[in-house]
């Protein structure tokens, strides 16, 4: 059965061991923001021994490149994106203790068993919907990378920012289970 439940960052272990495939979940407390290029810097900084512009374990990312904030606003448009170009990146943060990350579509195989390894948790943003995800956003700062842009890495302070959790820290998978249900009520 699908649950709901809120989540306060950094998470613990207990925050995602209870967590599955399915819950909706709502997140408030700070939410790092990258994509590719910065996962690729990260990962040059790890290889090299050297510290990070963030702070990894118990911390959760948002696959996001937000839009400019309008007059009036902290952040633009921050809908999420495609989760598998930072596959070969994540499993080496999950061992460092990154708890969440937050993004579209699937996950490879490699991930999903660093999540269930080193207890971590995908969870999905409602595509197409940035405006409705940066109503969560309540304040935004660039923390490293600022010459990415949009790619940069921020620190956001969200509020019940809404998300589903697609794969847990027992390998389930919301997706797939959503083909089996449906290939099970077609036949």
């Amino acid at each position: 059965m699908d649950t709901e439940c809120h989540l306060t960052t950094p998470l613990s272990v207990g925050d995602v061991e209870s967590l599955r495939a399915g819950d909706r979940v709502t997140i408030t407390g700070i939410v790092y923001t990258a994509r590719d290029a910065a996962h690729r810097r990260l990962l040059e900084l790890i290889d090299a021994g050297t510290e990070l512009p963030i702070p990894i374990e118990g911390q959760v990312i948002y696959y996001v490149g937000p839009s400019p904030a309008p007059p009036g606003r902290v952040i633009g448009s921050a809908g999420p994106t495609t989760s598998y170009r930072m596959d070969p990146f994540a499993p080496r943060l999950l061992e460092l203790g990154l708890r969440g990350m937050i993004g579209k579509g699937k996950r490879s195989k490699e991930v999903i068993e660093a999540m269930v390894r080193y207890k971590g948790v995908y969870m999905a943003a409602i595509g197409g919907a940035g405006a409705l995800m940066a109503k969560a956003v309540k304040a935004a700062r660039v923390v490293a990378y600022e010459e990415l842009g949009p790619e940069a890495i921020r620190e956001l302070k969200v509020e019940r920012l809404p998300v589903v959790v697609v794969n847990d820290t027992l390998g389930n998978d919301l997706y797939q289970e959503g083909q089996e249900k449906y290939r099970m009520a077609d036949g």
